[in-house]
């Protein structure tokens, strides 16, 4: 499984990176907003900055809502770094796009995705990432990890090629399920990445081994 930080927190990429198993990131508006970045040239010059803090591929999204506009958009965006990978939204335009830009060789993350048939949609279009939201489903009562379970069977049925992204993940059990059920990649904040480290008895017992070396090596 990939491990991907959603996040433009620059400090927060860096930490994860440093810890040695992250492979990607991915953003959004309401992410640059965050981290008080506007303006059309800053988020360009942003996504290049979080390409030389990782190796692997970075998610920018258009904000355009249209066909026409999501092709320029998403041109430009690839144009920054080989590492970017367009995102675009789950709608008509946006599978439209998806399968320009599959044939021509530019990589896509299909995001708000809520349904398996949206998820076939976007394997169909070529999609390299689609990225069902968990979280958000879990908030309206509705079983996000089913979701996971339904596109890893689809996707196993016909050999799509297109990797699984479960985003929108709120803590470590998230996680830990979807790397039970196949996702291909999971996508969420450092904490929840941070969490997988903890367990009580890893830190009793280490907190014992200290105490009994300094016992007998006074």
């Amino acid at each position: 499984m990939k491990f991907f930080i959603d996040t433009a927190n620059l400090e927060q990429i860096k930490e994860a990176q440093a810890l040695g198993v992250l492979d990607g990131v991915t953003t959004n508006p309401s992410l640059m907003a965050k981290e008080g970045i506007t303006g059309k040239n800053n988020i360009l010059k942003h996504y290049v900055d979080i390409c030389a803090i990782v190796d692997g591929d970075v998610s920018a999204e258009v904000i355009a809502t249209d066909y026409e506009g999501m092709i320029k958009e998403g041109e430009e965006l690839a144009e920054l770094h080989e590492q970017i990978v367009v995102k675009i939204p789950m709608t008509q335009d946006g599978i439209k796009a998806c399968k320009y830009f599959s044939d021509k060789g530019i990589k896509t993350n299909v995001t708000l995705v809520f349904s398996a048939g949206q998820a076939l949609l976007a394997a169909k279009a070529g999609a390299t990432y689609v990225s069902p939201f968990i979280g958000r489903l879990d908030d309206i009562s509705t079983d996000g990890l089913n979701l996971i379970d339904e596109i890893r069977m689809i996707y196993d049925n016909y050999a799509f090629e297109t990797q699984i992204l479960a985003a929108s993940v709120r803590h470590t059990m998230h996680i830990v399920n979807c790397a039970k059920i196949g996702a291909d990649v999971m996508t969420g904040p450092l904490s929840s990445i941070l969490g997988l480290l903890k367990h009580p008895l890893t830190d009793s017992g280490l907190e014992q081994f200290l105490a009994d070396y300094a016992k007998g090596n006074k």
